[in-house]
């Protein structure tokens, strides 16, 4: 399998490159040359096999003969062992054909574990086999930095560096990152929000020399290998439902579009999936894209969700490269307008092809309330701030052909309490394994919002690749 960048002038590489490079060096993101497929009869047969299992199987196309197939599956029993639930993304049902895709059993409590605990064994396996040394340098709206920091803390030949908006994410997500107290993992909050994090970051791969002398590599979802091991929770929970014999629908609360277009991969491969809801919070960017074609950013709000509160949603670049027919040249001029003036505007037969099979709703903050208040009456299900974004966006969304409808839910309301606990009248509790979580000691930087100093910092503390 072979991975092309999405601006079309970047090298085309092979698996293990791709994901050790995370953003191709002309700035944009990769994806596979052609997407595979699987048969009917392949996705039926996941029915009551362990997750692992399933995730071997849906990976292995993309990886090809980069990793035997033994040691692709090593990698998948080592990713999830640590999981506390048997069915490692249980489905709950909350109404007549809606259910609720559990996906916070993971170490930090929040869905990026399910990619995180398999891209840090799988960058241990590739680093070791070729020698090498590695930069990871990640931004967080929250829920990345603690599942990286989880998933390469203490690991030999990687250094972790995860920028977070300071005073921006939950007290809980702020600890899960700051209490890692390994010699290889440096915290830093940055003086501005998400955006001003994730600019930075694409800055520095941007900066060939300091990206080469590092051997920078990237966890957040412009890593191909995020998207590709989030893909396999939509085979999971689909085939759990009746898929492929018959189609099933997603809402995602989503602000950088990774999670939802992980879906769109699994339908590209096969997954009968009639809708893809994209659920947004006021930071509705994606929402107001797909009603007018007009991609502009505006403020970031803060709100109940922070996780989402994102206005340049850097996934959206991917689905914009494949609506447009993979037209490179047509996406470098979308991404020079939105670096100039902040907005763009999308082709006509471009937004046709965006419409097909996605919708786009926006949640208030009012409408989150109501929705974790009444979930928890009525059906005595706790929902986080994000996954009540989700299912409110899901039921204000005209059902196609009335399809069993899965509300991704991303996060355990622990990481939100007081927010849950306003909204609920109920303060959920951290698991057992995280009880400690507030007596432990925290570490970290606090940086201007200049990319320069963060440059610094790195270099400061990076040993040599």
């Amino acid at each position: 399998m072979q991975y092309v960048s999405t601006r079309g002038e970047a090298p085309v590489l092979g698996f293990e490159d791709v994901i050790l490079s995370g953003l191709a060096r002309d700035g944009g993101l990769y994806l596979p040359e052609t997407w595979p497929q699987l048969s009917p009869e392949t996705i039926a047969g996941f029915a009551g096999q362990p997750y692992a299992e399933v995730a071997t199987q849906v990976i292995k196309p993309f990886v090809g003969d980069a990793l035997s197939d033994e040691v692709l599956g090593q990698l998948t029993r080592d990713a999830y062992a640590g999981f506390n639930h048997p069915a490692i993304t249980p489905l709950v049902q909350t109404a007549p054909g809606e259910f609720i895709l559990e996906l916070f059993h993971g170490p930090t409590l929040a869905f990026k574990d399910l990619a995180m605990q398999f891209l840090g064994h799988l960058f241990a396996h590739v680093l070791e086999k070729r020698g090498q040394r590695m930069t990871i340098v990640g931004a967080t709206s929250g829920d990345t930095g603690g599942a990286a920091i989880e998933a390469m803390r203490g690991r030999k030949g990687i250094d972790v560096f995860m920028l977070h908006p300071k005073g921006r994410v939950s007290d809980v997500q702020r600890r899960m990152m700051t209490t890692a107290t390994d010699a290889n993992v440096f915290n830093i909050a940055l003086e501005g929000n998400f955006d001003d994090c994730q600019a930075i970051l694409k800055a520095l791969f941007n900066d060939h020399a300091f990206r080469d002398r590092t051997n920078m590599g990237g966890v957040n979802s412009i890593n191909w290998a995020r998207v590709m091991a989030q893909a396999v929770y939509y085979f999971v929970a689909g085939v759990a439902l009746g898929a492929p014999y018959r189609p099933v629908s997603f809402s995602v609360p989503t602000g950088n579009f990774g999670d939802i277009f992980a879906g769109y991969v699994a339908r590209k491969m096969g997954l009968p999936i009639n809708q893809l809801i994209i659920a947004t919070n006021v930071n509705d960017i994606l929402a107001r894209t797909f009603a007018t074609g007009v991609y502009e950013t505006g403020m970031v709000i803060p709100t109940s969700s922070p996780s989402m509160d994102i206005q340049v949603s850097s996934n959206f670049e991917r689905l914009l490269f494949e609506a447009s027919g993979r037209d490179a040249p047509r996406v470098r001029a979308y991404m020079a307008g939105l670096s100039q003036s902040g907005r763009f505007e999308i082709e006509q037969s471009a937004q046709k092809k965006l419409h097909q099979g996605f919708a786009a709703e926006r949640v208030g903050e009012d409408e989150i309330s109501q929705t974790i208040k009444l979930e928890h009456q009525q059906a005595g299900y706790l929902l986080d701030p994000h996954t009540a974004v989700g299912l409110a966006a899901s039921r204000k969304t005209s059902r196609a052909g009335q399809t069993p409808m899965i509300c991704l839910s991303t996060a355990h309301p622990a990481k939100f309490p007081d927010a849950v606990e306003r909204m609920s009248g109920v303060k959920p509790s951290l698991p057992p394994h995280l009880s400690g979580l507030f007596d432990r000691e925290e570490k970290m930087t606090t940086l201007p919002n200049d990319v320069s100093r963060v440059r610094d910092f790195i270099d400061k503390k990076v040993l040599p690749a």
